[in-house]
């Protein structure tokens, strides 16, 4: 039986990221997302404890089917989080809770199934020329812990979900100004990925290191202090990093955009961007995006927005079980009907 199949309301949805876990209650199909709590991922020694404080604050909870939309590559029932400790169990979670069936797909396919459902300024905000796009693909991206990453692709009628690993590839040096700084990134296992540079611990790791290249000691301070600001600056360390992660992002986000012939737009989530609209406005994002010579003309015509829904995950995630016809997604998980 296809997981799809064991989708019975009531549901318990989830997004657990490297930083915090966002559980909400659906009740029936065609409901909003209620009851929405937010959990420090730290705070917990796993998600059953997270997902347990939840309900018992909820006893008139009861879901039969539990839908976790998580940080990492999802290729198994049993997965472990990129940037956090915990092990995501769908069988232990399944009979902890009493549920019948427990899915898991990555945290950023469950934004894209979202992206059919976002419109208007409640829900997104232009970067750049107000263009309109077109029925191509169209992808997602999020800075925050890490870096994630998924297509939405059309096909006939339906979507294709195809979550990547694209923080995880090699980030590299274009400009004279760039090849100077690369010796002072402290690398993450030896290389420089996307996700250690277009993350929240990216941006402490291009502060540091633009002041190492200066011969100064970097300050003790946070991505969010750095964020913050950089953001009130004209000038200046913190607002220096912030441009360079902001030039950084456009390019990275450009070339995915190519890779996936992304023409229905570009849509950036996570932790962030979306703090971060107006910087990024007057920043070289778009300058760096639309750099793809021979073909800069097409990406001129891809409109780039940032996600201001509060929850793109949790949206995706109730779309999906009310419309799990229309999207092409490999699942993972643990049935009790399956007796597995």
């Amino acid at each position: 039986m296809p997981l799809t199949d064991t989708i019975t309301y009531p549901l318990l949805i989830g997004d657990i990221g490297g930083t915090n876990a966002r559980f909400a209650f659906v009740a029936e199909k065609g409901d909003a997302p209620i009851a929405l709590v937010k959990r420090p991922v730290a705070g917990h020694a796993g998600p059953v404890e997270a997902m347990g404080a939840y309900l018992k604050a909820h006893p008139d909870k009861k879901p039969r089917t539990i839908i976790l939309a998580v940080a990492t590559r999802v290729n198994a029932a049993v997965v472990h989080l990129t940037n956090a400790s915990w092990t995501i169990d769908s069988r232990q979670i399944g009979r902890a809770i009493g549920a019948e069936s427990v899915l898991l797909m990555n945290d950023y396919a469950a934004v894209a199934m979202a992206l059919p459902f976002l419109a208007g300024p409640d829900h997104l905000a232009p970067l750049g020329p107000e263009l309109p796009g077109d029925a191509g693909a169209r992808l997602v991206l999020g800075a925050g812990t890490g870096m994630g990453a998924t297509a939405l692709v059309p096909f006939e009628n339906r979507f294709a979900v195809l979550p990547t690993e694209a923080g995880h590839t090699e980030f590299g040096a274009v400009e004279e100004g760039e090849l100077a700084l690369w010796p002072y990134l402290e690398r993450v296992h030896d290389r420089v990925t996307s996700e250690s540079l277009l993350s929240g611990p990216g941006i402490l790791r291009l502060y540091e290191a633009l002041e190492r290249q200066r011969g100064n000691p970097p300050a003790l301070v946070t991505p969010a202090e750095i964020v913050a600001a950089g953001m009130r600056a004209q000038d200046g360390p913190f607002h220096a990093a912030l441009t360079q992660f902001a030039k950084f992002l456009g390019r990275f986000t450009g070339d995915l955009a190519l890779i996936f012939s992304a023409t229905g737009g570009v849509y950036m989530g996570g932790g962030i961007a979306p703090r971060m609209v107006e910087f990024l406005r007057q920043s070289p994002f778009r300058q760096a995006f639309e750099r793809k010579m021979p073909f800069a003309e097409i990406i001129r015509q891809i409109p780039t927005f940032v996600i201001t829904d509060r929850e793109p995950a949790l949206t995706g995630l109730t779309q999906f079980a009310a419309h799990s016809e229309r999207f092409l997604i490999t699942l993972h998980g643990w049935s009790a009907s399956s007796m597995s």
